[in-house]
């Protein structure tokens, strides 16, 4: 079976409908396994998967089970492989909110990836507190997790500015992927700032 084949497969899998509530659908489960591939430090398998599925979905069998698990971890892989390579890492999912910014699949998306940083949230923030949360503030603007917050209302307002935002995650992406797991090139990538 191709690789995607077994990604529509797991694609079906994961938007069915009897899944637990609090289940990843697909393209929330691209975001937190890219959030995976960057995190600082690994996190075992058997714990991001069973964090991914809330609660033990009900396979038909434990060879569905066992597809549906290597596919989660093949994607992780690929996903790794382009955000390490030289082009622009691919969302599954357009880069835009829309006019229902809650129905949106980028939104599903960021949530995702932030689900896979809550998994380790202390980790990401340990060596490179300023830039990663720079970088990550594109993602948690568009995931609407933070509207709460007074920085993020306000940007929120301004369409524009979210809309730049959300154009810029795929290169947020490859800049947080160089300097979680790539540290020795960060010099080049990080301008200086300028106070």
């Amino acid at each position: 079976m191709s690789f995607a084949e077994q990604l529509s497969r797991l694609q079906a899998f994961l938007d069915a409908d009897d899944l637990h509530e609090q289940a990843l659908d697909y393209i929330a489960a691209h975001g937190y396994l890219t959030a995976l591939a960057i995190c600082p430090e690994p996190v075992a398998e058997r714990e991001w998967i069973d964090a991914l599925f809330a609660e033990p979905p009900h396979y038909r069998s434990d060879a569905e089970r066992d597809e549906i698990e290597a596919t989660l971890v093949h994607l992780k892989t690929h996903i790794s492989r382009q955000l390490a390579g030289e082009e622009e890492p691919e969302l599954p999912c357009d880069l835009d909110l829309g006019d229902e910014p809650d129905d949106s699949d980028l939104r599903g998306w960021c949530i995702g990836f932030m689900e896979g940083v809550f998994l380790r949230e202390a980790v990401w923030f340990e060596d490179a507190e300023d830039e990663v949360s720079e970088l990550l503030l594109p993602i948690m603007v568009a995931s609407g997790l933070f509207d709460e917050q007074p920085e993020f209302a306000e940007i929120a307002r301004d369409q524009d500015l979210v809309d730049s935002m959300v154009e810029q995650i795929p290169e947020v992406l490859t800049a947080l992927f160089l300097l979680t797991q790539a540290p020795e090139e960060k010099p080049a990538l990080l301008k200086p700032r300028h106070h």
